[in-house]
């Protein structure tokens, strides 16, 4: 029986990049999320302490940006901290390249912005990854990310797409980066759609027609991030 007492940290950048279905995982193994909002102010912890583990979450911040927001840079320490002690960590968006950028490896501005529903396509050996064994070698993630970043060294690459050649990785057995998203909810893709609508005019893209599509290609992502999520948490 799983502890009931037992927690993670969550970064979260903004109001509407909550956990999605993340939450549902951890409530099934009785695991409470601890929330640090960091664009809120609050004081990022110095160190892990007694949490199982670490999810950073994503936010239209840049990870380069750490004079703008200079909580990223305590985000990073306590990230660094996380894997020293050898916690899982999950980090998703804005939280795969905060993950990135703390294995030394360089984030930047994409050729041009990712967003909205575009396939992913897992690299031929992730049959042995512990989250993605039998998953779907392809399917459609939900996307919205300027930002890309260099695979680090130390790290092993598990899902690309036409746009972005790193989508997800590995570093050590249980830390995790995916840049697209899994854990969105209808309510989030519309909150996000309304939140980030001049972002979108800007790009010529239709946020009508984003939320349309999650018709079409939300439920089976949630069941492929259902298993995933379920995966990592296990690790805890």
């Amino acid at each position: 029986m799983e502890n009931p007492q037992k927690h993670v940290l969550v970064l979260q950048h903004h109001s509407c990049e909550g956990l999605g279905t993340i939450a549902d995982v951890l409530a099934q193994r009785r695991i409470t999320p601890s929330f640090i909002r960091s664009f809120k102010n609050e004081p990022v912890p110095k160190e892990m302490g007694d949490a199982a583990g670490l999810i950073v979450m994503g936010g239209p911040q840049s990870t380069y940006e750490r004079d703008k927001f200079p909580y990223l840079r305590h985000e990073i320490r306590l990230i660094e901290g996380a894997l020293e002690q050898a916690k899982p960590v999950l980090g998703v968006c804005l939280g795969s390249q905060l993950l990135a950028a703390t294995l030394g490896a360089k984030v930047y501005p994409g050729r041009q912005k990712e967003t909205g529903w575009n396939r992913v396509t897992l690299a031929n050996f992730v049959a042995t990854d512990p989250l993605f064994a039998n998953i779907p070698k392809s399917f459609i993630g939900f996307h919205w990310h300027g930002d890309v970043f260099d695979l680090p060294r130390s790290a092993t690459l598990l899902a690309s797409s036409a746009l972005t050649a790193n989508q997800a990785f590995r570093h050590g057995k249980n830390a995790y980066g995916l840049l697209f998203h899994m854990e969105v909810t209808h309510p989030q893709i519309n909150i996000t759609v309304k939140t980030f609508a001049d972002e979108l005019r800007a790009a010529g893209l239709n946020g009508s027609a984003i939320k349309l599509s999650a018709n079409t290609h939300l439920q089976q992502l949630q069941k492929i991030g259902q298993e995933v999520f379920s995966r990592w948490v296990v690790t805890l």
